[in-house]
């Protein structure tokens, strides 16, 4: 028998090991950039940090210690350096395709963080497993600015897995979808018209606010933010705010809102603030050829009307009044039923002008 070299005597104490392989091995070595472990074959494994993670940033150092044990596989056993080159990003998302492919047949709802935003969408990864959610599927209303969802953990499910053709979709909106539906019609169960609730502003627009109410939008129509007049909604209203309104009407899945609470109805003190022969002030809030509509709060208007303002002749309001100027005028007349209130600044001319005369004359 002849006797064997000291190379098969080497090979023989060490395991074979092929491509493709899946290995364990001891960290012997951490750079910043590599790893190095002794994966029981006749060369030590190498680990780059690019076949470690996606992440370039991180240092291995402070992930990876001296004494750890990893499951990787090999990349290539001889790299011409006599090196085995391995990986453990790989591996690791070849068990993510497995997770994710289970969940996407079990329709798990899955959660990660959010690593990478995309032009038309967002990238999570499980278990170094990427997952794409396309800018239609983030949300259930429109997502003008993906970038508030960078690094943020969100909730999604699978709806498309074909990792051959790097195609791995996840879906928020239907999530999302399925919860609004639940919050609201737990909200229709208890609400009723007459309540007074609180909400979020949602959208601003020229015409009113949308209200989330916790499961349905409510519309707060312009006309019904005040008692008084609102030009501007958005002047009033930004995204974001908390409100607290009326639930005006319900009408199956609609709902209108008002801020106009009956016990702040300025009406309710209006006829004794605003008795005939009551002197009063306001702000000239519009103008017409027959006269000048003054707001003497918000919610109640007065006339004034042309042939009131002044003893002298006056052609129409324009001429002599500006808006949003304060004027001051008697109460000639109080109609609460119509809620008319008519002004006369001539009658208040009238009386500082009237001549006095002394007991000499």
């Amino acid at each position: 028998m002849s006797e064997m070299s000291f190379e098969q005597m080497l090979e023989e104490t060490f395991k074979t090991i092929h491509n493709g392989q899946v290995v364990e091995g001891t960290v012997i070595d951490v750079k910043e950039d590599e790893v190095v472990l002794n994966i029981g074959y006749k060369a030590d494994g190498i680990l780059s940090r690019n076949e470690y993670t996606n992440d370039q940033n991180v240092d291995l150092r402070d992930v990876i210690h001296v004494g750890d044990t990893m499951e990787v596989k090999v990349l290539k056993v001889n790299d011409g350096d006599g090196q085995v080159l391995l990986t453990y990003k790989r591996l690791a998302a070849e068990k993510g395709n497995k997770r994710l492919e289970e969940a996407f047949e079990n329709h798990e709802v899955l959660k990660a963080p959010v690593t990478q935003v995309l032009g038309g969408g967002l990238s999570v990864v499980i278990d170094e497993a990427r997952v794409f959610i396309p800018a239609s599927l983030v949300s259930d209303t429109y997502e003008k600015d993906l970038e508030k969802y960078a690094g943020q953990e969100i909730e999604f499910v699978i709806t498309e897995f074909n990792p051959r053709r790097r195609r791995i979709i996840g879906d928020r909106k239907q999530l999302l979808v399925a919860k609004r539906a639940e919050q609201q019609k737990a909200l229709f169960e208890r609400i009723h018209v007459g309540d007074v609730i609180e909400g979020t502003v949602k959208n601003v627009t020229d015409f009113g606010a949308f209200i989330d109410l916790g499961g349905a939008d409510g519309l707060l129509h312009i006309s019904e933010m005040s008692w008084g007049r609102v030009d501007n909604p958005k002047k009033i209203f930004s995204s974001g705010d908390k409100v607290t309104v009326l639930l005006k009407e319900i009408n199956g899945n609609k709902i209108a809102l008002s801020l106009k609470f009956e016990d702040q109805n300025p009406w309710l003190t209006a006829a004794d603030k605003y008795a005939v022969g009551n002197i009063v002030s306001g702000r000239v809030a519009r103008m017409t050829d027959f006269g000048a509509f003054v707001e003497l709060e918000p919610g109640v208007d007065a006339l004034l009307h042309v042939s009131q303002i002044s003893h002298d002749h006056v052609d129409k309001p324009a001429d002599v009044l500006q808006i949003g100027q304060e004027i001051e005028a008697k109460v000639v007349d109080f109609n609460e039923a119509d809620r008319k209130i008519s002004l006369s600044m001539k009658a208040l001319e009238q009386r500082e002008e009237a001549p006095v005369y002394s007991d000499e004359q």
